[in-house]
């Protein structure tokens, strides 16, 4: 089967939704399909065609950016060229380009599939209200045209905008997590090279340090935590300036600077050091605040290296820690019930921790992948009887 693939940003640029394409691209290549990504060239730098892991990449060049959208002119003159040469059309939202990537796959008879991977929430700006506003139209206007919709689960499904609008349309599929298992060599060298020995508890954070992840409320339960642990600390992974954070990134200085005891950055990692970082970390903290959230991978990632999630009672990504067994939930924005959860389980640890292997089974890019094919495939068959 030929699959191609739209999204914004893909690889080297770091995201849930662009981790979550990138495994379910190679795990789909990897089960002997012929796998295009259409993106953006975000970077200059970057080539405009590459072949990652067996994967096609297809960048195409940007000359402005709304908010975290961009504008690509020719986005579409290259969708004409590279939907014909394939069987079926899987769209990741949020884009700006995905009603015209809809239309084509419609026009020219492909299967079009759409991934919801969250709702879009921009800080408040005149600018940012009326991309909000083109992005919730652009949005019905693909549900619309889409064969099926992919939902992480039916618990944000039936609260997104969106989704709970089409939910006829709406097939659920777990996201693909996949996390090396950490040695404890491993552990050790990351906590000598961050320098951490001698302190702890640990509570992680896996995120880019923007508005919808809700750090400060992390950072706002750090004197309650250490009331109980004087040397919690808290551990963050990631991004520190994502792309459109500049404004986030100065309101969080001063309370990056209160606490700066209290917390250490330590860079965006690869995939066996973020194993090592999750198993460092005693729990792992996901305070994202609104439904650009829609499941939170890392929860998954982190329960893989054995460690527990005290998560936002988000439609969605409450739902991680029930599939996993692994966790709490507390109420979003809520400071004080945040450090509750989080001592609940710093002190109660061995009631969070469930064996890898299932959770592995669940979430693996090949079983994701093969749920995928089999919508596909049907999707195919339909097209052929109504041809």
């Amino acid at each position: 089967m030929r699959i191609l693939i739209a999204l914004t940003y893909y690889r080297p640029h770091i995201s849930g939704l662009t981790i979550y394409v990138e495994r379910l691209a190679k795990a789909l290549a990897a089960r002997g399909h012929v796998v295009t990504v259409l993106t953006s060239q975000y970077d200059k730098n970057l080539p405009r065609r590459e072949t990652l892991a067996g994967v096609n990449v297809v960048r195409v060049p940007v000359i402005a950016r709304i908010s975290k959208g961009v504008v690509m002119p020719t986005i579409g003159l290259v969708a004409w060229q590279l939907v014909p040469r394939h069987d079926v059309f899987s769209i990741h939202l949020p884009q700006l380009d995905a009603a015209g990537f809809a239309m084509r796959g419609r026009l020219l008879g492909k299967p079009v599939v759409v991934t919801y991977h969250s709702d879009l929430s921009l800080p408040p700006s005149p600018v940012n209200a009326a991309a909000g506003a083109a992005v919730e139209l652009i949005n019905h206007l693909v549900a619309l045209q889409a064969d099926a919709l992919v939902a992480y689960t039916e618990d944000f499904a039936r609260h997104s905008r969106l989704l709970s609008r089409y939910l006829h349309k709406v097939h659920v599929i777990n996201p693909p997590v996949e996390m090396p298992q950490p040695s404890d060599e491993a552990v050790r060298a990351f906590k000598e090279q961050h320098g951490l020995t001698g302190r702890g508890p640990f509570i992680g954070v896996a995120a880019r340090l923007a508005a919808e992840k809700g750090v400060e409320y992390l950072l706002e339960a750090l004197p309650r935590l250490a009331e109980r642990y004087p040397g919690v600390t808290v551990l963050h992974a990631g991004p520190r300036e994502a792309i459109g954070e500049k404004a986030y990134l100065a309101r969080m200085q001063p309370l990056l600077e209160r606490h700066r005891d209290r917390y250490r950055w330590v860079g965006s990692l690869n995939a066996e050091q973020l194993a090592a970082f999750f198993k460092a970390c005693d729990v792992h903290v996901v305070a994202s605040v609104n439904s650009t959230e829609t499941f939170g991978l890392v929860q998954v990632e982190a329960a893989l290296c054995g460690t527990p999630t005290v998560a936002s009672a988000l439609p969605g990504v409450r739902m991680a820690t029930q599939m996993t067994g692994m966790g709490r939930t507390f109420p979003p924005r809520d400071s004080a019930a945040l450090a509750e959860a989080v001592l609940e389980v710093l002190d109660h640890r061995e009631r969070y921790v469930k064996p890898r292997g299932p959770i592995a089974e669940m979430f693996s890019p090949a079983t994701v992948a093969q749920r995928y094919e089999e919508l596909f495939e049907k999707l195919l068959r339909r097209v052929k009887r109504e041809a």
